[in-house]
């Protein structure tokens, strides 16, 4: 099976291309900011070479006659997927699908922000719900499937969500650094959605001597929670040490050096704490007892701690983590045994091409049968928006994020 995959987030495409074994994945990405702003095939994925749509579209049409079928991630990704005219399956993790582009006034699904997003136009909603109308099937994990089957009823649950264990394994060599004292790493990002507001408070009503190592990377998507960042920042709990962003490719080697992982506190397990416990790092990461998930047919609640967010109960079991080796390696145990059984690469993957096998027999060709003309107008619609609004609308924002040159040189 030859897939075609657009777009990305956390890595998760790219993890989906390393595993498979019954398909061959070519993936394409969207340009990056810094570093990985380039257009040659890297680290295992193709950048588009311009920010503009059209050369987006102009390019999945040019290779994807050479592929059975596409799988997409980002709403970005779907535009482009669809106006190239091919069949496609939506993935949503993150935030994606609890915050739609098609939605009016959506709150940030795991801030307790009241502020809404920003909403587009009606026709800019009716395009985007098109869009994911249009896509032959969507996959969401949870808890992003519970606002997946608002929507559609054919949505797709999938529980196992891959680790890249090359990247992350407890025989990886960690950083050389000094460290002095017992040393907790928050990779996650600052923000109240990620619960760090929850986490200063823990801190501040712990009773044993240690270090947090937090990386400074905000979230921000509304003017709310830009302020609140700025007041988390101004209550920095005294053990807490902000650090520079640690590259993905680095991360699993500053966490097999710490000594704990300091989780969200969200309800439900993300990357941070799955990648960690396959690291064998105890990882304290508040759980919704709700929130559980299948495995073997099974359903059972993930196992991380704790299972309250009550600041007091974070803080005394980050006080055991300190004090207790025995805790700590029972809980590591419990933790790697879970993520073994969910995450597991040759897990994961399967869900996967059980999905590709299905969706090219229902649809034995990624050309898509529609309305050439309808088609055809949608992308100069979307043509001319790039132009008249994207383009000139934000052009001193876009500056400001890519640098002139950069941002002149992809939208050229």
């Amino acid at each position: 099976m030859k897939i075609l995959a657009i777009g990305d987030t956390a890595d998760n495409l790219h993890m989906l291309k390393k595993f498979a074994k019954n398909s061959e994945v070519y993936l394409i990405d969207f340009p990056k900011k810094g570093d990985t702003l380039i257009s040659m095939v890297s680290g295992g994925r193709e950048y588009f070479e311009s920010l503009l749509i059209s050369k987006q579209v102009k390019k999945i049409r040019e290779i994807k006659d050479d592929y059975d079928l596409c799988v997409v991630m980002t709403w970005a990704a779907a535009r482009v997927a669809y106006l190239s005219g091919i069949n496609y399956i939506m993935y949503f993790t993150g935030s994606d699908m609890g915050e739609p582009p098609f939605a009016k006034n959506s709150i940030p699904i795991f801030s307790r922000t009241k502020q809404t997003l920003p909403n587009l136009n009606w026709i800019e909603r009716n395009f985007y719900r098109k869009v994911f109308d249009t896509a032959i099937a969507c996959v969401a994990i949870m808890p992003q499937f519970l606002f997946l089957k608002k929507y559609r009823d054919d949505g797709i649950r999938f529980d196992s969500f891959f680790v890249d264990t090359t990247l992350f394994n407890d025989r990886i060599t960690p950083i050389k650094k000094p460290k002095r004292k017992f040393t907790f790493l928050s990779p996650q990002r600052i923000g109240k959605a990620k619960g760090l507001d929850i986490i200063w408070d823990a801190l501040k009503l712990c009773k044993t001597d240690f270090e947090v190592l937090q990386v400074e990377w905000f979230i921000q998507r509304t003017e709310e929670e830009e302020k609140d960042n700025q007041i988390l920042i101004k209550n920095l709990p005294e053990q807490v040490k902000l650090i520079p962003l640690i590259k993905r490719e680095e991360l699993g080697k500053h966490i097999v050096w710490a000594d704990a992982i300091i989780g969200q506190v969200t309800g439900g397990t993300g990357a941070i704490e799955r990648d960690s416990a396959f690291c064998k790092k105890p990882v304290i990461h508040y759980i919704d007892p709700n929130q559980s998930v299948f495995i073997d047919g099974e359903e059972v609640v993930p196992a991380f701690e704790p299972k309250s967010k009550d600041p007091r109960v974070i803080a005394e079991l980050i006080d055991k983590v300190v004090t207790s080796k025995e805790y700590r390696e029972k809980l590591v145990q419990k933790q790697y045994d879970f993520v073994k059984k969910l995450s597991d690469p040759d897990v994961a993957i399967r869900d996967w091409e059980n999905l590709f096998e299905k969706m090219m027999k229902k649809y034995p060709s990624i050309n898509r049968k529609n309305s050439t003309l309808i088609l055809t107008f949608e992308r100069l619609s979307a043509y001319l928006a790039e132009e008249f609004i994207y383009k000139r609308k934000f052009r001193e924002r876009n500056i400001q994020a890519w640098g002139k040159e950069n941002y002149e040189r992809l939208t050229k």
